[in-house]
């Protein structure tokens, strides 16, 4: 079955983990609720470059921008198809913008979005 991924590597400043994870906690609860498959968010644990025979790959840390003030997690939602993704996203936003539009405090995100990149990705192989 063929299915739609939404890709997401953030930098997370360490002592903000507890931050980050209650609004992960959130938008999983959102994107599951308006018709998500899958919702993941994976805080890095061996991000150390690998050696593979006489190549070396790029450390996660490094190619994310990290500091060793930072952590790194990568995050990734499942749908249906990109059409299924673009209408559950468009929920999503919708019920966001009406929650900070009501909100009594302003939102502050935990983590700088200048270090966040994202992508959608037709899987190709799965298994």
């Amino acid at each position: 079955m063929a299915k739609y991924i939404d890709g997401f590597v953030l930098v997370i400043p360490k002592g903000k983990e507890a931050e980050y994870q209650k609004m992960a906690e959130m938008g999983r609860d959102s994107w599951m609720k308006h018709g998500a498959l899958q919702y993941f968010e994976c805080r890095g644990d061996d991000l150390k470059q690998q050696e593979m025979g006489d190549m070396k790959s790029r450390a996660f840390a490094e190619m994310a921008g990290a500091g060793p003030e930072d952590n790194v997690w990568f995050s990734f939602i499942v749908f249906e198809s990109k059409e299924h993704r673009d209408e559950v996203n468009a929920k999503v936003m919708k019920e966001m913008d009406e929650e900070y539009a009501n909100a009594t405090e302003p939102f502050e995100m935990p983590n700088d979005m200048t270090k966040m990149a994202y992508g959608g990705f037709a899987v190709a192989v799965e298994g």
